[in-house]
């Protein structure tokens, strides 16, 4: 009885306490992540944002999240109801389950899995049914609309990420996230002889992917310039246009958590996860999730910057700019780099 509590019961205890740690922590990040999303679009239109909830207006989010929970839910009356209500569960919890796998530090990941990448793009990849559930199940044409354009453009964008991954995968020779970090020890800059620093991350060595990368994230979690799928000029709010008050709150959960991910994916793949920017003692000194919540901020803030100074595209530039420009380039850099690794011998 001993031994059985030892090896499943304990271990089961500690993986469901870590989890909850985790998915409390990241729902706080999130609010504070959509916090400062309209506090940058405020600031480049030389607005305040929010200010008034909280000091400085940090307790906006949690302000609407108690708007959003005691609000009535309306359901169409031609809606499916229960694939309506279903949708944006779905969503939610598909955004949250890829977390399992994420590194945050050295040895900070629920489940270390050798095959994490792949878990990652499988898991993101199903994120659209819950759009398309929640298009088709309210019975209307716009938000049946947007969950095609939805559709067509998470498929289109996934190919290249699935491209961009594979070159990374060719240097490092490894499907787990962590020793994709710890492999970014090394790189151009100790080639040339320098200490190890952030010439050796990969944003350098395979800077064309980190580009499509970063831009097909963009596409990938529906954010400004690509936000065909909630487009309000053409489809009024898209899929969710029929939702309102908890639902809807949690279709806008699961997209945050979406670009929270994909910040974090490119800081693991190309920005070094969690190791300093120079290896020298005073920097190794921060911990290790100081650096990687730095590098993944950082990003986000490109995330939100590009919302205020790109235009948005029209939806044949989208699809042209993912079948005729990414898809092309991403398979020949695939090929490119298979072939400078096997003919430096560095496979």
């Amino acid at each position: 009885m001993d031994s059985f509590f030892s090896t499943y019961v304990w271990p089961a205890i500690i993986m469901i306490g870590q989890s909850l740690l985790l998915l409390v922590c990241l729902l706080v990040f999130i609010a504070y992540v959509l916090l400062a999303d309209r506090k940058i679009w405020a600031a480049v239109q030389l607005r305040r944002g929010p200010n008034v909830v909280g000091p400085f207006g940090l307790f906006q989010s949690f302000a609407d999240l108690l708007k959003f929970v005691f609000k009535e839910p309306v359901i169409p009356a031609g809606a499916n109801k229960v694939v309506f209500l279903l949708a944006p569960l779905v969503t939610v919890l598909l955004a949250l389950a890829t977390w399992a796998v994420v590194p945050l530090a050295d040895g900070w990941v629920i489940a270390n899995i050798n095959v994490g990448i792949l878990y990652i793009f499988a898991i993101s990849s199903l994120e659209v049914y819950g759009i398309i559930m929640g298009g088709w199940a309210s019975n209307s044409k716009y938000p049946f609309l947007g969950a095609l354009r939805s559709a067509a453009q998470m498929v289109s964008y996934e190919v290249s990420i699935g491209f961009v991954i594979v070159t990374v995968l060719l240097c490092v020779g490894s499907l787990n996230l962590t020793d994709i970090v710890n492999a970014q020890h090394t790189g151009l800059g100790t080639m040339l002889g320098l200490p190890s620093s952030f010439l050796d991350w990969h944003w350098l060595s395979l800077f064309p992917m980190f580009i499509i990368f970063f831009i097909s994230a963009l596409a990938e979690t529906n954010r400004p310039p690509f936000d065909l799928p909630e487009a309000e000029s053409e489809l009024v709010a898209g899929f969710m246009v029929e939702y309102g008050s908890s639902p809807y709150m949690m279709f806008m959960l699961g997209e945050y958590a979406a670009v929270c991910l994909m910040c974090s994916l490119t800081t693991i793949l190309f920005l070094g996860g969690w190791l300093p920017p120079v290896d020298i003692w005073i920097l190794n000194w921060v911990p290790g999730i100081i650096w990687f919540m730095l590098k993944a901020c950082f990003v986000f803030f490109m995330f939100a910057m590009v919302k205020a100074f790109v235009p948005r595209y029209r939806y044949d530039q989208l699809m042209r700019l993912g079948w005729k420009v990414f898809l092309p380039l991403s398979l020949a850099m695939v090929v490119i780099v298979a072939f400078v690794l096997k003919l430096m011998g560095w496979a």
